[in-house]
């Protein structure tokens, strides 16, 4: 029998400002995991009844105001790690991991926000890059485990110019700097495969439009947003794609949901 597992990720920025858009988008999706990002808000305060109106174990990384990642599965979730090993002392919540249990098996998923790192040439940046390098050995060491990995979220990173709209415009932005777009290639050396570019090459595929300069409306966007599966999530890659339509919506996310299909 075929079980498929769909797992979406989403930066939401602010997840109570978006509860419409939201409820539309459960009821329409019902991902089996989502994983957000940019909630905005302390633990106590993320609005939990939504999701659990929608049968969903909720396990959160919530900060004051900014930042702040979850992780919601219909089965329950274990083994959870809040924060990146060796970033211990760093204030900002930015990656919630766990293990989710399906009939054919566990799959070990995280909620990623990375740093933006701008502007350029300040301690900003420096941090980004502390980041990604201490992400990265994280990844590796779950590599070793030989299951079904899925780190998924913004990773503030504009991997190839054909992933921006202008990719002249982000020149000098900390996205575009060669030590960021350097931190996606090392995760790819490393056997991971990015979900969307695996099934879908080209130009002209986005996840985030400014809110700014009519962005949205001209189709101006970066692609940020991606799925990296280990070897052993990618066998099972059955479909990637970036849905649109809730950038549309009356007060979006500047972000849009990314939904990756696992065939277990």
């Amino acid at each position: 029998m075929t079980i498929n597992m769909k797992i979406a990720t989403w930066n939401v920025n602010s997840v109570r400002q978006r509860l419409e858009i939201l409820r539309g988008w459960l009821k329409e999706h019902s991902p089996d995991v989502l994983c957000l990002q940019e909630i905005k808000c302390e633990d106590q305060a993320f609005p939990r009844e939504l999701f659990e109106e929608f049968g969903y174990n909720i396990e959160t990384f919530g900060q004051k105001t900014f930042n702040g990642v979850a992780l919601l599965s219909k089965t329950p979730i274990e083994d959870v790690r809040r924060g990146l090993p060796g970033m211990e002392n760093d204030p900002l919540s930015r990656y919630i991991e766990g293990v989710v249990t399906t009939k054919k098996g566990v799959v070990r998923v995280a909620s990623v926000y990375a740093p933006n790192g701008n502007p350029l040439g300040t301690e900003k940046f420096s941090y980004k890059l502390e980041w990604l390098k201490k992400f990265h050995a994280h990844a590796n060491a779950l590599l070793k485990f030989e299951e079904p990995l899925v780190l998924t979220g913004d990773f503030n990173i504009i991997p190839e110019n054909i992933d921006a709209k202008n990719p002249v415009a982000w020149v000098n932005d900390a996205l575009f700097q060669p030590e960021s777009r350097s931190a996606y290639r090392a995760l790819v050396n490393s056997g991971f495969v990015e979900a969307f570019r695996a099934l879908t090459p080209g130009a002209g595929h986005y996840t985030f439009w400014d809110y700014q300069a009519g962005a949205w409306q001209k189709d101006n966007g970066i692609r940020i947003d991606f799925a990296f599966l280990s070897p052993q999530a990618a066998d099972r890659l059955h479909s990637c794609v970036i849905d649109k339509a809730p950038r549309a919506q009356e007060k979006p996310s500047d972000h849009v949901p990314v939904i990756v299909d696992l065939n277990l």
